[in-house]
């Protein structure tokens, strides 16, 4: 059952080279409201709780040191078949293979540094967000 609620992540290279303006614009742009935003940075320990998930994988590890190497906001945003649409939006992982006009296209510098996250289905959309955000932060 699709729900109308989504989880993003604008990751350090995204803070890093200047693009969080421009992101949260497209963002917007797009149809979604924002339900809850903070600038923040992931400790070690939380990024390893937060992508456990690719706990045995062999980037691990580069990924947990890229995660809390900068600046990251995290959102929770709200439109109409938010997953999907939000998917659509930010373009495949790989900005060679993303779409013309995605997040990923214009801003990311590679598969690993991609400038943003996006929940892969409704149940980590809540998942993800109920990790960075409380009942009471979330409009």
């Amino acid at each position: 059952m699709a729900t109308n609620r989504t989880f993003t992540m604008l990751k350090p290279d995204a803070i890093e080279n200047g693009h969080m303006g421009k992101i949260i614009d497209m963002i917007i742009e797009a149809g979604f409201d924002i339900k809850a935003m903070k600038y923040t940075k992931l400790t070690e320990d939380q990024a390893k709780e937060f992508y456990a998930v690719h706990a045995e994988r062999p980037f691990y590890g580069e990924l947990v040191e890229y995660m809390t190497s900068g600046p990251i906001v995290a959102a929770i945003l709200e439109k109409d078949n938010a997953v999907e649409d939000f998917r659509t939006l930010i373009g495949a992982t790989n900005p060679a293979e993303a779409a013309e006009g995605t997040v990923r296209k214009l801003y990311a510098e590679s598969i690993g540094r991609n400038a943003v996250h996006g929940s892969d289905s409704d149940e980590n959309a809540e998942i993800e967000g109920k990790f960075h955000f409380t009942a009471a932060e979330i409009f």
